[in-house]
C-alpha cells in the first residue's frame, strides 16, 4: 500500500523522548526520517538503562522505544563541515524537528529566518520545556518536572499528601504527539500556501492541555482538583474494586448501567443516597462499599464474564507481560517484527493507528528497526551528493 507521508523527508535533530516520539510518528506514517546524532555519543537515550541488550550489552531498550522507522546520521553540528551537511539536508527536507533548549539552534547558526532562507517550504517543529517565550521560557525541562509543574502530579496518587508521577513519561509522549499533529497540519496548509511555518509545543502546554475536566472545574467553577486514587472524581461507581481473588475495574457511567448492575447483584438502585450519580458522588464511600459488598463473593473471571453479559464495562489490571502476550493486542497489529542491524530479529511495540483493513499498524508496509548510531551516514551523504533537489529518496 502507499504510505500517507511517503513523499515527506524529515530531519530529526531531537533527542531523549519527546522529539523522537514525534519523528517516529511521522516515520510510522511513511515519512523518511533522517535522525542527526552527535558522533560517539548519539541520542541521550542510547545511554539510558537498564535493560541493556545486544552482544556487548550496550543497546538501550529505551532508545528502541522511540526510534523505529528512522535512519541515523552522525554529524558534529559544532563543526563547519557538520553544519554544511545540515544545510544541505535542510534544503532537501520538508520538516525539521528540534527540542533543544530555546536559543540553542540559533547559536548553531540555524535561526528560523536562516532555515527558511535555505528552504522556504520547510515546516519547523519545536518542543521546549516551558514554551519558547514568556517569563520562564528559557527553563530546561524533563518529563517529571513537566508533570509536576503542569499540575498532573497533584491529581495523581492516593491523596494530596502523596503526589505521584504517571508511570510512563506522559509529558514527553504527549508533547511528541502534539508536535506530530501540528506538523501534519502545517504540511496540509503548505499545500495551499506553498510555504512552511513554525509549529511549537512544550511539556508544560501538553500537560495543561490534558487537564480536561479538572481544567474547567477550576477555570469555570473555581474547584481545585485533588487525587482520588483509583476512583473517578466525577463518576461513581467508576474505578478499581476488590472481589474475592483479585481487583477489577468497573465503570458505571450511565444510570441505565447502574440499574442493570443493581438488578444482577442484588442492590436497590433507588436506595437513599445512591439513586443518581450526583448522589453517589456525594456519598462516595457508601456507594463504593455497596459495590464491593455485592461482588465480595465473586472470583474475577466469572465476575467479569457476568458484567460483560449485562453490558457493564469492566476489566482486569494486566501486567506488561500479560499485555504483550494478549491475543487482542496481537490482533490489532501492535507487535512489529523488525530486523535490527545488531540484534537481528526483534519484536517492538507498534504504532496505535491502522488504515483500512491492514493487519499491520502504521502507514507503511515495511517498518524499519531503530538504527545503530551513524548507521546511514554514508548512504544519506551519497543521496545528498547524487540526486537533484527536486527528487524524492527511495524508501529503504
Amino acid at each position: 500500500m502507499s504510505s500517507p507521508l511517503q513523499d515527506i523527508v524529515v530531519v530529526d535533530l531531537t533527542r531523549a523522548l519527546s522529539g523522537p516520539q514525534a519523528a517516529m510518528m511521522l516515520g510510522d506514517m511513511g515519512a523518511r526520517v533522517i535522525k542527526v546524532e552527535s558522533p560517539g555519543h548519539g541520542d541521550d537515550s542510547r545511554g539510558w538503562g537498564p535493560p541493556w541488550v545486544g552482544p556487548d550489552g550496550d543497546i538501550s531498550t529505551y532508545f528502541l522505544a522511540a526510534n523505529r522507522n528512522k535512519e541515523s546520521v552522525a554529524l558534529d553540528l559544532k563543526s563547519a563541515a557538520g553544519r554544511q551537511v545540515l544545510e544541505r539536508l535542510v534544503g532537501r527536507a520538508d520538516v525539521l524537528l528540534e527540542n533543544f533548549r530555546p536559543g540553542t539552534l540559533e547559536r548553531l547558526g540555524f535561526s528560523v529566518e536562516r532555515l527558511h532562507e535555505l528552504n522556504p517550504r520547510l515546516v519547523i517543529g519545536s518542543i521546549s520545556g516551558f514554551g519558547h517565550d514568556g517569563p520562564e521560557g528559557d527553563r530546561p525541562g524533563y518529563d517529571q518536572i513537566g508533570q509536576g509543574e503542569g499540575g498532573l502530579m497533584s491529581l495523581t496518587g492516593p491523596d494530596a499528601e502523596h503526589p505521584y508521577r504517571v508511570g510512563v513519561p506522559i509529558a514527553d509522549l504527549l508533547s511528541g504527539m502534539n508536535l506530530a499533529y501540528g506538523v501534519v497540519t502545517a504540511l496540509y496548509e503548505r499545500e495551499r500556501t506553498g510555504r512552511g511555518r513554525v509549529v511549537r509545543t512544550s511539556l508544560l502546554a501538553s500537560v495543561v492541555g490534558v487537564h480536561a475536566l479538572h481544567g474547567t472545574a477550576y477555570t469555570v467553577a473555581g474547584v481545585v482538583g485533588r487525587p482520588r486514587g483509583n476512583q473517578h472524581p466525577a463518576i461513581v461507581p467508576y474505578g478499581l474494586f476488590s472481589c474475592r481473588d483479585a481487583q477489577v475495574q468497573i465503570a458505571i457511567a450511565a444510570e441505565s448501567q447502574w440499574v442493570r448492575f443493581c438488578a444482577v447483584f442484588g442492590l436497590d438502585p433507588n436506595a437513599p443516597g445512591l439513586a443518581t450519580n450526583r448522589e453517589r458522588v456525594a456519598n462516595r464511600s457508601a456507594a463504593v462499599a455497596a459495590v464491593e459488598a455485592a461482588i465480595a463473593d465473586w472470583d474475577a473471571d466469572p465476575l467479569l464474564a457476568r458484567l460483560a453479559e449485562c453490558g457493564i464495562p469492566a476489566g482486569r489490571v494486566r501486567a506488561i507481560d500479560e499485555v504483550y502476550e494478549w491475543e487482542q493486542v496481537a490482533s490489532q497489529g501492535l507487535l512489529l517484527e523488525v530486523d535490527h542491524s545488531v540484534l537481528g530479529p526483534v519484536t517492538l511495540p507498534g504504532p496505535p493507528i491502522r488504515f483500512d483493513d491492514n493487519v499491520r499498524a502504521g502507514g507503511r508496509d515495511q517498518h524499519l528497526a531503530p538504527p545503530a548510531l551513524g548507521e546511514h551516514t554514508d548512504s544519506v551523504l551519497a543521496w545528498l551528493a547524487g540526486s537533484d533537489a527536486s527528487e524524492r529518496p527511495e524508501q529503504s
